[in-house]
């Protein structure tokens, strides 16, 4: 349970209370704390927005003239200076000679670079023990774990990481740093030891920290869910109303009965009581989708689990309530699942044309938005709901009404959000509303396999028409050469699948079978040339991944002084500009967490020797369930690969989400 102070007031007042609280909790931890986290490169923040036109312009490039001094005369590459203006403002110069340690908040930049920055304009005043430096090392080392995907950190892990950075007081610049408030303290409860009998016993707490957007993202998605739970109103049964083949014969289309010349119509929807919901039910296709229906029609708030398969299930339920003339719409992670999930409905379906990526939905103009700035709708069913982070989540929720069903399907074995939370899995855990387990399996070898990694186990499966295939190499430069030995012939010759139907998936970018060595080796042997445009040349494999999270498959068409066009996967054309196409990456070997909401006709999987760290449950569930039709591992890994299928369900997140659904 989240308790500052014991209040139920918002966020803003519970912080205001609790630093004083946890004074002597910072003291403690001081005396005694715990491991330090790793640090990736941390991410920069946005820009404030400014004006357009000729003034702006000139204003733009005077901050970064400004800034460039300001670097060059901390010793800094002035080459960050366009990043220090995004992430600062145009004031940014301004700011690092007031707090040199404010660089640390640029992308790439470590504590030891800005340590030196820091000594470069302040010289001997450039003390360890400054409070400027802990307030940008606490937020530094907040961002590095919400990288991990972590919404919040324990008290006793940021102490210890301050003391590893050489901060002579960590208690004290902990609590300085609370009351700038840039940091948000709360308690929660843990579970009682075992065998704790005594009523009176209070139960242990913990203190964890998180960065103010992401402690507000969690408290808003716990009051939007208990909002959508708390507003449902089913409706009633009329004479009037058809409780005959409601499936089948749709009310009035939603998209003709919401928007009108652009604008979202303000007419309510008349609800379907209870007997044409049944209708509905009992016309879906299968038993699990009959219970999804069934369940949907009596909650504001429904979870749905299970793998590719169960797919049909959320898809069922659209073509339901399209059917009893609601206003219902469903979004996918990718345009890939969006067709796919738009293939499964019935010919005819009215909600043909209700299906759309979850940006779509939230950023697009296919739905209009109502006077309030909601969406116009009765019905939402978001699938890949286990990528949703916590401020996607919260974005989503804002754009909700009242009185809207929403359902979120997912597969629970799958890798988590790229950004920080575990939005889906808290959800399940904090059983906070009805959830629909499907009992659809996924057939074949494939479905086979990966059902039975979902529990643990890794055993041989049957596969006469070589569905899955297992090769051993004794370390990453013979895993490279058989892997894409495999795309570029063997599959193709074997089983007639294309090598632009093919995807090589790997743990990590670097390493001797990472991406990078694999699409170098694919690019020979595919489509070599000299790299004219950027190091790419027409017909690359590329992936283009325009924000964390977001990763579009593509492939180069040509280039010129407009910038680097590309064809995408998902379809529509794209024309990166330099500045983008210098984080392009090719594309016929791709990471697992890039992967994700998307299949292949065939799949390569490549664990080199130097992947057992990388490796959980999770992440080989992903990528083995990646492959349509055909699966080849090639295995450099040794016993890491049945160790983590077995021990390692997942990397651990800290998150507040279950503990902020149970204060609700």
């Amino acid at each position: 349970m989240t308790t500052p102070e014991e209040s139920p007031a918002p966020a803003a007042e519970q912080h205001a209370g609790t630093v004083a609280a946890l004074a002597e909790a910072i003291r403690a931890v001081g005396r005694s704390g715990s491991g330090s986290p790793d640090e990736p490169s941390a991410p920069g923040s946005s820009a404030a927005p400014r004006a357009d036109g000729p003034t702006a312009d000139a204003q733009r490039q005077a901050a970064l003239t400004a800034v460039a001094e300001v670097l060059a005369a901390g010793g800094a590459p002035a080459q960050l200076a366009p990043a220090a203006v995004a992430a600062l403002g145009e004031d940014a110069a301004e700011q690092l000679r007031e707090d040199p340690w404010a660089v640390l908040s640029l992308p790439g930049v470590r504590p030891e670079h800005a340590d030196g920055f820091a000594r470069g304009l302040l010289g001997p005043k450039a003390q360890p023990g400054d409070p400027r430096r802990a307030q940008a090392l606490v937020a530094w080392l907040l961002e590095q774990a919400a990288l991990r995907g972590h919404s919040a950190q324990e008290l006793g892990e940021v102490s210890e990481a301050l003391r590893a950075q050489h901060v002579p007081d960590a208690a004290g610049a902990l609590q300085a740093v609370l009351e700038d408030g840039r940091v948000m303290p709360f308690q929660e409860e843990l579970p009682m030891p075992p065998g704790s009998h005594d009523e009176d016993e209070e139960p242990p707490v913990r203190t964890l920290l998180a960065l103010e957007r992401l402690a507000l993202a969690e408290e808003s998605l716990g009051e939007g869910l208990v909002r959508l739970l708390s507003t449902f109103a089913p409706g009633e049964d009329t004479d009037e109303e058809p409780v005959e083949d409601a499936a089948e014969e749709p009310v009035e289309d939603a998209a003709e009965q919401t928007v009108e010349e652009g604008a979202a119509a303000e007419a309510p929807v008349q609800q379907p009581g209870p007997a044409a919901w049944e209708a509905a039910a009992e016309a879906a296709p299968s038993r699990s989708a009959q219970e999804l229906v069934r369940t949907a029609a009596g909650s504001g708030l429904v979870l749905h689990t299970g793998g590719e398969s169960a797919r049909a299930e959320p898809a069922a339920l659209l073509h339901a309530a399209a059917g009893l003339g609601l206003r219902a719409w469903a979004a996918t992670w990718t345009g890939q699942g969006r067709d796919a999930l738009a293939a499964l409905l019935p010919e005819g379906s009215p909600a043909a044309d209700r299906i759309g990526t979850l940006a779509e939905l939230l950023y697009g103009e296919r739905l209009p938005r109502a006077v309030d700035g909601t969406l116009p709708l009765d019905v939402l069913v978001v699938l890949d709901a286990p990528l949703l982070d916590v401020e996607t989540a919260a974005t989503l929720l804002e754009a909700l009404a009242d009185g809207t069903r929403l359902v979120l399907s997912g597969d629970p074995g799958g890798l988590w959000s790229a950004g920080p939370g575990r939005f889906f899995a808290d959800l399940l855990a904090a059983k906070a509303c009805p959830a629909v387990a499907s009992r659809t399996p996924d057939f074949g070898p494939i479905g086979e396999l990966v059902s039975g990694i979902g529990i643990g186990e890794l055993q041989p499966v049957d596969a006469p028409d070589k569905e899955v295939v297992i090769l051993t190499a004794k370390d990453g430069g013979e895993a490279v050469h058989r892997a894409v030995q495999l795309l570029t012939d063997s599959i193709p010759r074997a089983l007639s699948i294309p090598s632009e139907q093919t995807v090589l998936l790997t743990p990590g970018h670097g390493g001797p079978a990472g991406t990078r060595a694999l699409n170098a080796a694919a690019k020979a042997r595919l489509n070599p040339g000299p790299g004219r445009f950027g190091g790419f040349d027409p017909g690359d494999r590329v992936v283009h991944s325009p924000a964390l999270g977001v990763n579009l498959p593509g492939r180069v068409l040509d280039g010129d002084a407009a910038g680097l066009h590309l064809e995408l996967a998902d379809g529509g054309r794209l024309t990166l500009s330099p500045q983008q196409a210098a984080k392009l990456r090719h594309g016929w070997a791709m990471t697992a967490h890039q992967a994700v909401g998307r299949r292949w006709p065939a799949v390569v999987v490549v664990l080199p020797e130097d992947a057992a760290g990388q490796l959980t449950r999770q992440w080989v569930y992903t990528a083995f369930g990646r492959a349509e039709r055909h699966l080849s591992v090639v295995h450099a890994a040794g016993p890491a690969l049945a160790q983590a299928v077995a021990d390692r369900p997942a990397a651990d997140r800290t998150t507040r989400l279950r503990s902020v659904l149970t204060d609700q």
